[in-house]
């Protein structure tokens, strides 16, 4: 009897169908879902070039192009830092989007999801150039809360009134790609019914940028500074840094068909994998594996993808191996799947890069698209064997995309969506 009740829990928990009902965004190539969509649509770089005396030279970034402290009141400022206020307002977007107005109203079934690498890294900075330079030798009380990893998660709980889990997730490059899987196993599980799931990344500061310029992996400037992310290309010299916010209010589709909310796309599948390799090198067994996790959970074959959104960094040592991974996966349809890389446009967002990325994902499945990796007219050799979709977007419909995300320490996070007009 325990083993029948216990095969049909399992076979509900299979049955649930996670879906998107709201969206956030905000970042370098826009403020919007839609003006996010019209960049891609035209292959609109938000890269540009940043000088700084403080650095040894020039260096591409994607910033914001905003300021956001007239969104918040003086008293609640020195607690936010500018990653905290990006997902804040990223997360507000999204639940308005969803046709909610607070979380309360779902007691203990709702739950917030929050990735991001550095979180409040600004804040911390700042207090710890105060405290070397001699300005000063005591914090103010508001230093360590606005500087916590997990800030951002507890601000978006506090403010939406979101009474169950808030977890926060730091696996560098994937870390939204994991926090949004956490949030569909949850609702698939039956622990929750609505999530709000995302990231978060505001770190393009002088120290952040000579920290990774110590890695010799950032780019040099393109003389069109708007073309200086070219992954895939013979000519890229590395990866663009940017900054950014997307969330998703995810929900269980009775959930969400009970209050009449509109459905934008399926979450059908994830999947988390570790190369157990290096710290700083990626490894194709964990990207094939987070990918294979990812098909399986969806129910689909490598070949029924209609587009994937490559990690693709433009670095020298990573891009190949990514490609290496995309071809153990696709097998035979490695030549007949699209595969692009949006980070020439948004560059890499770091905690967010995930979820900007199936944010592409889902606009594709919306719209009847494939996004393009702008700025590649000439690919390099270790980079060929996928359909590389290059220059200019192209129409044509998709049914099922996946997203994947490569982090330092060799987490990854590959995630399936489905359009919704499917059923």
């Amino acid at each position: 009897m325990l083993l029948i009740w216990l095969l049909k829990i399992c076979k509900q928990a299979v049955m649930i169908d996670i879906a998107i009902t709201g969206i956030g965004v905000i970042s370098p190539i826009g403020m919007t879902e839609t003006t996010v969509l019209e960049s891609l649509l035209a292959s609109r770089s938000g890269v540009r070039a940043f000088e700084s005396q403080a650095l040894s030279r020039p260096f591409p970034m994607a910033p914001v192009e905003a300021q956001f402290n007239d969104s918040f009141t003086r008293v609640e400022l020195p607690f936010l830092d500018r990653t905290t206020q990006l997902a804040i307002l990223a997360a507000q977007q999204a639940t308005e989007n969803a046709g909610i107005v607070n979380y309360s109203s779902f007691g203990e079934r709702a739950g917030v999801f929050f990735g991001t690498v550095r979180g409040g890294g600004a804040t911390e900075w700042e207090w710890t150039r105060q405290f070397y330079t001699g300005e000063k030798k005591t914090a103010k009380p508001y230093v360590i809360m606005g500087c916590m990893a997990n800030a951002g998660a507890a601000q978006i709980s506090i403010r939406q009134q979101v009474y169950g889990p808030t977890a926060s997730h730091t696996s560098a490059c994937s870390s939204s790609g994991s926090a949004i899987a956490d949030a569909c196993r949850q609702i698939r599980s039956g622990e929750i019914d609505v999530a709000i799931a995302g990231g978060a990344e505001a770190a393009l500061t002088p120290v952040f940028l000579g920290a990774w310029d110590g890695l010799r992996a950032l780019a040099e400037v393109d003389p069109v500074p708007s073309q200086s992310c070219r992954p895939f290309s013979r000519q890229r010299t590395g990866l663009v840094l940017g900054e950014g916010s997307v969330f998703f209010v995810l929900e269980s589709r009775e959930h969400a068909e009970r209050r009449q909310a509109p459905i934008h796309a399926f979450v059908a599948g994830w999947g988390i994998a570790s190369d157990g390799y290096h710290i700083g090198s990626p490894h194709q067994r964990g990207q094939i594996a987070a990918m294979r996790s990812a098909l399986r959970t969806a129910g689909i074959d490598a070949s029924e993808l209609d587009y994937i959104n490559a990690h693709a960094t433009a670095t020298r040592g990573g891009d190949p191996v990514e490609v290496a991974a995309l071809k153990e996966v696709l097998g035979n349809a490695a030549q007949s799947v699209p595969v692009s890389a949006t980070k020439a446009l948004h560059a890499h967002m770091l905690g967010a890069a995930s979820a900007m990325e199936l944010l592409v994902c889902v606009l594709a499945l919306r719209h009847s698209f494939i996004p393009a990796t702008a700025h590649l007219s000439d690919i390099d050799p270790e980079c060929s064997g996928i359909r590389h979709v290059t220059e200019t977007m192209r129409d044509q419909p998709v049914r099922h995309a996946m997203s994947l995300s490569a982090g330092f320490g060799g987490t990854n996070a590959a995630l399936v969506v489905r359009s919704s007009t499917l059923d």
